[in-house]
């Protein structure tokens, strides 16, 4: 991990489209500002994985819906309905 020392004010830069700034400091609470493109996502780290696990979920239900569809689909080489 890199560990940087930076004042109120002062930023630093992730690659060339992503920049972090220190807006505030107040106790043990540090106040972070960014600037990115639109495309990039940017979440709080529990926010983030309520994200990963929902879409866990739905990709569980996505895969039991598609075994439960398939019991009803034609066996390859046989037309629906015989």
């Amino acid at each position: 991990m890199l560990t940087l020392t930076r004042s109120v004010g002062e930023s630093i830069r992730i690659g060339e489209d992503i920049e972090v700034y220190v807006v505030e400091v107040r106790g043990g609470t540090v106040r972070l500002g960014f600037k990115a493109p639109r495309e990039v996502t940017i979440h709080r780290e529990e926010v983030y994985k309520q994200i990963a696990e929902a879409q866990s979920l739905a990709a569980e239900v996505a895969a039991d819906a598609v075994a439960a569809l398939s019991a009803f689909a034609p066996a390859p080489g046989k037309p629906a309905g015989n």
